[in-house]
């Protein structure tokens, strides 16, 4: 086998490393101003159970745009969405916590 195709088969995922890190992508898209979470609109949907209904309700009653279930003993990012409503449940689909972000 010849050297250079190996050589050159080597560095393929170096060069398209290289100019992945090297073009600047689009910026991240920035929620509108108006589409905020109001979380305490809809505390009061808290021990209610999780459900898609439940789930318009919270959508509707926060003005968020978006809407994260989250499920018992999951990992979910840090990163900050004005839009958007998290929602913790229990094993028992029971809303635990409401909050925005």
């Amino acid at each position: 086998m010849d050297i250079r195709w190996i050589a050159a088969a080597a560095l393929l995922p170096l060069t398209a490393c290289a100019s992945a890190g090297s073009e600047a992508g689009p910026a991240p898209a920035t929620p509108p101003s108006e589409a905020m979470c109001n979380a305490d609109a809809v505390q009061s949907l808290v021990g209610q159970t999780a459900t898609a209904e439940v789930g318009g309700q919270l959508l509707k009653g926060s003005g968020a745009t978006t809407l994260r279930w989250v499920p018992p003993r999951t990992a979910v990012t840090m990163d900050f969405r004005p839009d958007r409503l998290t929602v913790s449940y229990d094993d028992a689909l029971k809303i635990e916590r409401i909050s925005c972000g």
